[in-house]
């Protein structure tokens, strides 16, 4: 939280899982809680000896949010699973061009990760206000 930028970042992460899980459905919750689960474990797994040493645990988190995300899709009638699913695929498979020794630079790396995790956060956020509205609506007839 040393940057101006992981501290917006952090706000809006709290932001829309806060809206998810106070007014969200099952699938929501559940999407939103194992975003910042995860996000909190990168936190904690990242230190100061580096990202490519500590490499294959962030795979490994981020694969599993991606199972998560590709559950959701499977069992909820809802969309924003699916989007956040495919989202999720882009960073899993950056991994991979790590993993294969196509080390691409690291600013191209961490702007996968943040725009894949800002799309993953629109796709939660949109998933949680259709929910919403779709329960005011079912209240009012």
């Amino acid at each position: 939280f040393d940057t101006l930028y992981s501290q917006i970042g952090a706000v809006l992460i709290v932001c829309v899982c806060g809206f998810a899980f106070l007014v969200g459905d099952e699938a929501e919750k559940i999407g939103a809680g194992s975003y910042i689960l995860a996000w909190f474990c990168t936190i904690v797994l990242q230190s100061d000896i580096g990202f490519y040493s500590n490499a294959p645990v962030l795979f490994f988190v981020d694969v599993v949010v991606l199972i998560v995300f590709c559950a959701l899709s499977w069992k909820s009638a809802n969309t924003w699973p699916a989007w956040a699913a495919a989202l999720q695929l882009l960073p899993v498979l950056s991994h991979f061009l790590m993993a294969i020794d196509m080390r691409p630079p690291a600013w191209s790396f961490y702007a996968i990760q943040n725009l894949a995790s800002l799309g993953i956060l629109v796709a939660i956020t949109a998933g949680t206000f259709w929910v919403w509205q779709e329960r005011r609506a079912a209240n009012f007839r």
